[in-house]
């Protein structure tokens, strides 16, 4: 028996993780509508015009939809300047605030709302691994740079927006999302690769800091088991269950290329890189250990949750993109779903 057809709501799906995701559900039959503030044209699924706060329209799609995929948030790969900040956190609390009390409004809403979050939130770590159920939110480990606080708060305020309004007949769902790996141009596997091609693959930092990942073929098979499975609700970790340190990440993605060496960058390099591409290295050097304990216990299979094998299956797909796709860019805009 074929899987029932699904109406699916994705505001904020135009960047990387909502691609991939509004690509999949349409692939499995699903009607999709995208919201977004600057709607792209030829897409297969709809696409529709929101600024992410007013009221309009756009709420007939949330009428009777069967899941709303909030994914909205202007990307993290920036300096975190004041007004950067500001515009980071607004773009997610205000959008996902609007969301939530036009859900309370609605006579039929949709009976899940999966709301973005980031990994993240949680410390920086060596030591055991976070899951949902006896992991640590961070903020307040010794011997981090006060700057690293910003995402915690930013990932706090976010599920606390979403939380704000009372929804008896709409489950949420916290997706606390890791590094989703995928070969589009623009992706965060795509920048790894061209750091290795290029020669530049080796450790970052001291190379101890721990790689929470997810392949794009997990991801999108774990949205429609959460839409499946009623009795999961609040934060669930989409990552693999084999989070790794970052020298063994980059060695392995090496191997998969088929690269023997690759420059390591200390953390004074990647400090005054950092200044030049307009990031923070605390998306490179922070140590996020996570795993998928909701997953785990609901009985998930991953594909791949090796990282080996995951970056071979990636590399040879990225090698069979179209040759005018465009090349990864190593500053500017990058949708990771951090």
């Amino acid at each position: 028996m074929s899987a029932p057809r699904l109406r699916v709501v994705i505001p904020g799906g135009t960047g990387q993780i909502g691609t991939v995701l509004a690509r999949a559900l349409h692939r499995m039959g699903h009607e999709v509508t995208v919201l977004s503030r600057r709607p792209r044209p030829g897409l297969p699924w709809r696409c529709e015009e929101w600024d992410g706060g007013s009221a309009g329209a756009w709420t007939r799609r949330l009428e009777g939809a069967d899941a709303l995929i909030n994914l909205c948030g202007r990307s993290v790969n920036c300096r975190y300047t004041a007004a950067n900040r500001r515009e980071i956190l607004d773009s997610r609390t205000g959008p996902t605030r609007s969301l939530g009390e036009a859900l309370a409004r609605l006579e039929n809403p949709p009976r899940v709302w999966l709301q973005a979050s980031t990994a993240t939130i949680y410390e920086h770590t060596y030591g055991p691994p976070n899951d949902e159920f006896t992991g640590r939110e961070g903020g307040a480990e010794p011997g981090v740079p006060a700057g690293w606080q910003f995402g915690v708060e930013v990932a706090r305020a976010w599920e606390g927006a979403a939380r704000a309004v009372p929804l008896p007949r709409t489950r949420l769902v916290l997706l606390r999302i890791s590094l989703v790996m995928n070969p589009d141009p623009g992706s965060v596997f795509d920048v790894l690769l061209a750091l290795v091609r290029r020669g530049l693959g080796g450790p970052q930092g001291n190379g101890r800091q721990f790689v929470s990942w997810i392949h794009e073929a997990d991801l999108v098979a774990a949205v429609p088991w959460l839409m499946a499975h009623e009795e999961v609700s609040g934060p669930v970790n989409l990552a693999s269950p084999r989070p790794l340190p970052n020298a063994e990440f980059m060695a392995a993605l090496r191997a998969a290329w088929g690269m023997r060496v690759g420059l390591p960058a200390p953390a004074w390099l990647l400090e005054a890189g950092a200044v030049f591409l307009r990031t923070e290295t605390e998306l490179i050097l922070k140590s996020r250990r996570v795993v998928p304990g909701v997953l785990a216990r609901g009985g998930f299979e991953f594909r791949y949750p090796e990282w080996a094998s995951a970056a071979r299956d990636l590399c040879r797909r990225w090698r069979l993109r179209p040759s005018g796709a465009a090349p990864a860019r190593l500053a500017g805009e990058t949708r990771s779903g951090r």
